[in-house]
């Protein structure tokens, strides 16, 4: 919570959730990644928040762009930000995107198989390529699953027919777990890459890049290492694996860089119980899983809540969302300690909520509007 945001909130009248992002906390996370990782380019994941004033932030700051589709494309170049600024990440792609991201002036695309490399060499002749290896994702509190991604042994195949196909083979490509709080996670990795980077200078391909992907968490009920661990630990393996020929580096950061810069506001709907021998209430708030806390699924990412009754005795309560849909239960395995004092219309600040919310808000579920966002 900063000063910022609570006078904005103090002097908002307007009824219904809302979330309000501070531009200063961004700005202050894009530096402390450039300090961190001095000689790896940043390049924000649009997904996590494509506002238009987060992006022209970064894209004055120097940042540069993973973009998952062509209007992430077209979103990131109205920001100001060049085409030369932009990695086409998504390992999955329709040819003709493929060739409209090219004809905007793209010609950094991620892949992890054959085919997608041959849709590249149609439409995108000459580009540069990098292929994703699968990560196990161990220790993050957001796994990412085997959508993504080959195996390490079959990326030196991968890349070498895109060079056959004329494309440059420029890089790898890894991601070891949304919200990952272990900043040595990225060990195993790299050194996977570097074996994959030997391989290839032995068949006369010589890699130039590799992208450490995303990870870096914000805090939420847990402490997490400051970035410059993460900087210390990653520069450490890149030493150790790839000895006096460190490659280019990039990263990309979004929960990261805009997670701990956004607060939500919501009220208390309802609060019951369902028998009277019940030991846990039921909380009811004007936002859910449709609105834009999808990332409770399975309570794996569980938001700090703060209310205007903290410091009173606390009560396990569940915690839910307004919609009519059985599944729109935010927290009911693992129940949140609230206040006991808490009351029909009190208001309630979600933290940490400035990333993968506004974007996993449904347009129209059940009649609610899209979750409101300002941007100070």
């Amino acid at each position: 919570m900063t000063d910022r945001i609570q006078e904005f909130l103090r002097s908002r009248t307007e009824d219904g959730p809302c979330l309000v992002l501070d531009l200063d906390v961004v700005r202050d996370n894009y530096n402390a990644f450039s300090k961190a990782l001095p000689d790896t380019r940043v390049f924000y994941a649009v997904k996590a928040n494509p506002d238009p004033q987060v992006l022209e932030l970064l894209a004055g700051l120097g940042s540069c762009f993973d973009t998952a589709s062509v209007v992430e494309i077209q979103q990131v170049l109205a920001a100001g930000a060049s085409a030369d600024r932009i990695s086409f990440g998504n390992t999955i792609k329709k040819e003709r995107d493929i060739a409209r991201a090219y004809a905007l002036g793209v010609r950094l695309f991620a892949v992890d198989c054959e085919a997608e490399v041959e849709k590249i060499a149609r439409v995108a002749p000459g580009s540069r390529v990098f292929c994703r290896i699968l990560c196990n994702g161990e220790g993050a509190e957001w796994p990412l699953s085997r959508k993504f991604g080959c195996a390490p042994e079959l990326a030196a195949r991968v890349l070498e027919h895109a060079h056959r196909l004329g494309l440059q083979a420029y890089g790898l490509s890894f991601h070891v777990g949304s919200q990952q709080r272990n900043p040595l996670m990225w060990d195993s990795a790299l050194r996977s890459s570097a074996e994959i980077f030997r391989d290839l200078a032995e068949r006369g391909i010589v890699l130039q890049m590799v992208n450490l992907g995303g990870g870096f968490p914000t805090k939420y009920l847990r402490d997490v290492p400051a970035v410059k661990a993460y900087g210390e630990a990653i520069f450490n393996s890149l030493r150790k694996h790839f000895g006096n020929k460190i490659p280019e580096t990039i990263i990309e950061p979004g929960r990261g860089m805009v997670g701990n810069a956004g607060i939500i506001e919501a009220e208390v709907v309802l609060i019951s119980k369902k028998a009277d021998d019940d030991k846990v209430k039921w909380v009811y708030l004007d936002i859910g899983k449709f609105n834009g806390l999808a990332e409770t699924m399975d309570e794996m990412i569980r938001y700090p809540i703060k209310t205007a009754f903290d410091g009173d005795t606390l009560e396990p309560c569940v915690l839910a969302g307004p919609t009519c849909d059985s599944v729109d239960v935010l927290y009911e395995k693992d129940p949140y300690m609230l206040p006991v004092s808490l009351e029909i219309g009190s208001k309630v600040l979600i933290e940490g909520t400035g990333a993968y919310t506004t974007m996993y808000s449904s347009v129209g579920f059940n009649g609610f509007p899209p979750l409101k966002s300002y941007v100070i």
